[in-house]
C-alpha cells in the first residue's frame, strides 16, 4: 500500500516551504493539484522547478471557478461529486504508489485537501505536512503586527452574510478576511459599517511575485483581485518602556 502525502507550501514564495515538505515535493513520483480550468493551478507554479522530470502529474479541475454561498444546493451537489470523484481516484492509486498532493498555506487551514481527508483517512494512510499559511505572509509582508497582548484575532470569509461580518467586525480587535475577490465591494461596505474601513490593508499576492500591498479605502469598485486578503491590525495591550525615576540631587556635604 501506498500512502497520500499532503504537502503545504506556505503562502507561495517557494523559500517558505518548509524542509520536509520540499523533500516531498522532490521525491514525488506522483503529483496531484487542485486548479481551474484552463489554468496552471498556484500550488503547481509553487513547485515550479522542482518537480523530477519522471514525475506523473494530476490536476484536479474544479467544476465550479467562482466562490458562490456555501448553503447553495448547487454549490453544494457539484463540489462533492467532485471531491468524491478524486478521492476513489486517489484512493486506488495509493494502492500501489504514493502520492504527494500540493496545497498552498497550511492543509488544515481552508485547504481543499481537507474535502479529500475526510472522504480518505479511513481508506489509506495519511500523511499532512503544515505549512505557513497564507494570512501569514500577507500580514508580514505589511510589516506590521496583527496582534498585540491581548487583541483577539478574527478570519472572515469574504462569502458571509453582510450583516453577520459587519457585527463581527465592531467586536474584534484584529481582522482577516479571506475569500475576497468579487467580494471585495461587500467586504468594503461591511468594514465602512463597522467603523474599521480606514485601518484596513489590502495585500494581493502576499509573498509572491506581483506582491501589492495597498489601503482598501483607496482601492477602486471595480479592484477585485482573487489572490488577496484584507487586514485590520490590532493596536492591544503592549509594554512600553518606562521612562527612569529622577531622583533628586543631593549635593554633597560642605
Amino acid at each position: 500500500m501506498g500512502r497520500i502525502i499532503c504537502a503545504g507550501l506556505g503562502p507561495g514564495d517557494p523559500d517558505l516551504m518548509s524542509r520536509r515538505a520540499e523533500r516531498a515535493v522532490r521525491g514525488a513520483g506522483h503529483v496531484a493539484y487542485f486548479r481551474k480550468k484552463g489554468r496552471k493551478g498556484q500550488a503547481r507554479q509553487i513547485v515550479e522547478g522542482m518537480l523530477s522530470e519522471r514525475a506523473i502529474e494530476l490536476a484536479m479541475e474544479y467544476p465550479i471557478t467562482t466562490e458562490i454561498p456555501f448553503n447553495s444546493p448547487e454549490y453544494n451537489a457539484l463540489l462533492s461529486a467532485f471531491y468524491d470523484d478524486w478521492a476513489a481516484r486517489l484512493a486506488d492509486l495509493a494502492r500501489a504508489t504514493d502520492i504527494v498532493v500540493l496545497c498552498e498555506g497550511d492543509p488544515f487551514f481552508y485547504g481543499s485537501f481537507m474535502h479529500l481527508y475526510t472522504r480518505l483517512r479511513d481508506r489509506v494512510e495519511i500523511e499532512v505536512i503544515p505549512g505557513i499559511t497564507g494570512m501569514t505572509g500577507c500580514w508580514t509582508a505589511t510589516d506590521t503586527p496583527i496582534t498585540w497582548g491581548d487583541d483577539v484575532l478574527t478570519v472572515l470569509m469574504g462569502t458571509m452574510d453582510e450583516a453577520e461580518m459587519i457585527a463581527r467586525m465592531a467586536t474584534s480587535d484584529a481582522l482577516v478576511v479571506m475569500k475576497t475577490g468579487r467580494n471585495l465591494p461587500k467586504v468594503k461596505r461591511a468594514l465602512a459599517r463597522a467603523g474599521r474601513l480606514e485601518a484596513a490593508w489590502l495585500v494581493e499576492r502576499g509573498t509572491m511575485p506581483g506582491e501589492r500591498i495597498v489601503r482598501l479605502a483607496e482601492t477602486e469598485a471595480t479592484d477585485c483581485p482573487y489572490f488577496a486578503i484584507v487586514l485590520v491590525h490590532g493596536h492591544g495591550r503592549r509594554p512600553e518602556a518606562v521612562p527612569p525615576t529622577i531622583q533628586p540631587r543631593v549635593e554633597a556635604a560642605q
